[in-house]
């Protein structure tokens, strides 16, 4: 994992789309700001679109309709994309009379028309959300990786993790004895989880931003900065451009500046637009709250009262876990 530098540089935050620009916000419509964009500029576009949720800042249509205008804005990205570049489409699941549409399932087509190809299907996991009557809580959303070519932009080393048997050696051949894995580590799995010292293996536990995470602000589908570092770090190199169409308050564009990258987001809420330039000043002042890369997740130990069985709830409690012992006895 790169350092960050300690002493940051202030770049300016453009308003339009310039070829030397290094960090561009518009406030606007998406489909005004792609029409300045040249095409085969941008290496990655990492963003969540509107869910269809029926949020403030959303008109909710039928699922057919969303889909129909997300694909037309879908090839459009796709002409700005370069040969080697990436697409990471991160989205959860739109859920109409308790019935759930698998959003990244019904994407899948639109990015695999346009003769785009499918990297990893990366889980993201987080603790804490809505609570279901009538199924099971959802607790993970997806990141969909496509690559616009077979030859793609992918540093394996930023991103490495811990082996678990480091001491591992070949048993036979020409490197029998000498030691069979990586010493930088290993490739982590499409299904990672940040939970201890450093980066694990195997789901991205990476807590959703709520009430008191760090980077909290007004936008209601945050999502946190350090989800879309590894995505940065992996597929750019420095100087790359990073865009993220549906900004919100531009997440995206600080994971992205973070280790120097050129960034570039669009914003229709206005509101939404400010939080993120000032958002982006403040990490250049050294102000902003966020959440580091590989912080562990907070494991309660016990002793808060939040985490202990409420008195009334104890009798219940017990003989439910006297009616599970008996089973096996």
């Amino acid at each position: 994992m790169s350092e960050l530098p300690l002493f940051r540089s202030v770049k300016p935050i453009e308003m339009n789309f310039r070829p030397e620009a290094e960090i561009v916000i518009f406030s606007g419509d998406v489909t005004e700001f792609i029409a300045q964009v040249p095409d085969n500029s941008i290496t990655l576009i990492v963003t969540s679109p509107p869910y269809n949720l029926g949020k403030e800042y959303e008109n909710r249509v039928s699922i057919e309709q969303y889909l129909k205008t997300q694909a037309q804005m879908i090839e459009q990205l796709y002409r700005v994309l370069r040969e080697d570049g990436s697409i990471c489409w991160q989205v959860g699941n739109f859920v109409e009379n308790g019935e759930v549409y698998p959003l990244d399932i019904l994407y899948y087509p639109i990015f695999r028309d346009l003769g785009m190809k499918l990297r990893n299907r990366i889980i993201w996991k987080f603790g804490h959300g809505l609570h279901a009557s009538r199924r099971f809580s959802g607790r993970y959303e997806t990141i969909l990786w496509f690559t616009k070519s077979d030859n793609y932009v992918f540093n394996l080393d930023p991103v490495r993790v811990p082996a678990k048997y480091p001491g591992k050696r070949h048993f036979k051949g020409p490197n029998k004895g000498k030691p069979s894995g990586n010493p930088l580590g290993k490739n982590p799995s499409d299904v990672w989880e940040i939970v201890v010292k450093d980066w694990e293996e195997l789901v991205w536990d990476i807590p959703n931003v709520k009430s008191n995470h760090p980077e909290k602000t007004i936008h209601p589908c945050q999502f946190p900065i350090e989800l879309v570092e590894r995505c940065v770090l992996a597929l750019t190199n420095e100087g790359d451009r990073v865009f993220d169409p549906y900004m919100g308050v531009g997440s995206a564009l600080i994971a992205a500046v973070m280790h120097n990258r050129r960034a570039m987001g669009c914003e229709k809420e206005a509101e939404y637009a400010e939080i993120a330039r000032q958002r982006l000043l403040d990490y250049f002042n050294g102000t902003l709250r966020y959440r580091p890369i590989g912080k562990p997740v907070y494991q309660p130990t016990g002793k808060e009262k939040v985490s202990q069985i409420p008195e009334e709830w104890k009798e219940t409690s017990q003989v439910r876990l006297l009616e599970e012992q008996s089973k096996y006895e």
